[in-house]
């Protein structure tokens, strides 16, 4: 530990340079388990449907010219639509799927986006604009760390007289939405990796139906098949009327089916003559587990028809040749972890440009939850800052 970091009170620095992992045996990761998922709906208060479900991937037959991006953007939404507790839907769709999950078993509560920074202050070229500075809060609760990614803004606005790019109006065009008023699916799984056990909550793009991708079934077939699942498999029960915490600004509708991990896709899209490579999206895809990837290419706004990609296989490769960056990723996490639990309470992840260095502050308690939740942790009530 101590050739990892220099250390004052409060404080400790972590350079990459440092960071050899002792243990030379396989990371990888294991025990994939789908948790729980949600919608964020549109809606003057903070709602969700648990659990949702993803847009229905449904690529129109041949090429189709997108308008491009404009209005507004979510940078993190979680944050964006409930700024005084961003955890609070994970927590909520969590224990109402599985309300007997025991959260003591995990070490790690995070969002994959705190993932894959940490992975790029291991190895900048994971990233593909480089890497920029960033902030992660922690809040430790008996042995368990949640992160809570800090964002300088939560979301953005498109000007009319800007461009940057056409991949949320893409979305728009090839998936159907499968709830209604729908802003985005969100998803939380299980792993371990190197010993340690994760929570991780991630967006989801889409998923596949029971059709092939991108097959030559008639438009029309399509069309019926999804308005089908919109009107039987997703129509709110009438178990599934709106629910208000009272100890929460959240509402929560019962409303979604269950749509397996193994049909989730991500989307990119890129000019055609910038070919994505794999490696580019390698990291997001395999942090939250994601199986299929579709890369959509164009010019000038027209995109030819695009394929699924079952990346499985793809992402394995990708994990036995980043074995190195993936040992020191859970050699970061180890020290952050033992920091972050000697100290307790809370503590702040910043990376230090200047330094090129991680730095590790402890912080006044801040409460990630409501009160509620904590209680049902089982876990201290943290104590209220005014």
């Amino acid at each position: 530990m101590s050739d990892l970091k220099t250390s004052t009170a409060g404080l400790e620095e972590i350079s990459r340079h440092g960071l050899e992992s002792s243990n030379k045996t396989e990371a990888i990761i294991t025990d994939v388990t789908h948790l729980a998922s949600y919608n964020w709906i549109e809606a003057r208060k903070p709602t969700i449907a648990v659990p949702g479900s993803p847009a229905l991937w449904s690529a129109p037959q041949g090429p189709r010219k997108v308008k491009k991006d404009s209005g507004l953007v979510y940078i993190s939404q979680n944050a964006a639509r409930h700024p005084d507790s961003p955890l609070e839907p994970l927590f909520r769709a969590l224990y109402i799927e599985k309300p007997s999950f025991d959260i003591s078993s995990i070490d790690v509560v995070t969002d994959r986006n705190n993932i894959r920074k940490l992975l790029s202050f291991i190895n900048p070229a994971q990233s593909r604009n480089g890497l920029d500075p960033f902030t992660i809060e922690i809040d430790v609760v008996a042995q368990t760390a949640i992160f809570c990614r800090a964002e300088t803004a939560t979301h953005e606005i498109i000007g009319p007289g800007e461009f940057r790019g056409f991949g949320h109006e893409f979305e728009k065009a090839y998936t159907i939405s499968q709830i209604a008023k729908s802003t985005g699916h969100h998803r939380i799984i299980s792993y371990r990796l190197g010993g340690l056990s994760f929570l991780v909550r991630h967006e989801t793009d889409g998923c596949v139906g029971d059709s092939e991708p991108g097959g030559k079934e008639d438009m029309s077939i399509r069309d019926d098949l999804a308005k089908t699942m919109r009107s039987l498999s997703l129509a709110p029960t009438s178990a599934a009327t709106m629910q208000e915490s009272t100890k929460s600004e959240l509402t929560i509708k019962r409303e979604g089916r269950v749509v397996p991990r193994e049909s989730t896709l991500e989307i990119k899209t890129r000019v055609l003559h910038k070919p994505l490579q794999f490696s580019e999206v390698a990291p997001q895809l395999w942090i939250s587990q994601t199986p299929k990837l579709v890369r959509a290419y164009h010019q000038h706004g027209i995109f030819s028809l695009p394929n699924v990609e079952d990346v499985t296989t793809a992402l394995r490769d990708w994990e036995q040749v980043n074995q190195d960056d993936i040992r020191k990723l859970v050699t970061l996490i180890e020290c952050i972890l033992r920091v972050a639990r000697n100290w307790g309470g809370s503590s702040i992840i910043r990376y230090d440009s200047l330094k090129d260095k991680l730095v590790i502050e402890k912080a006044e308690r801040k409460k990630m939850l409501p009160d509620d939740l904590y209680s049902r942790l089982n876990k201290t009530v943290p104590v209220k800052v005014e």
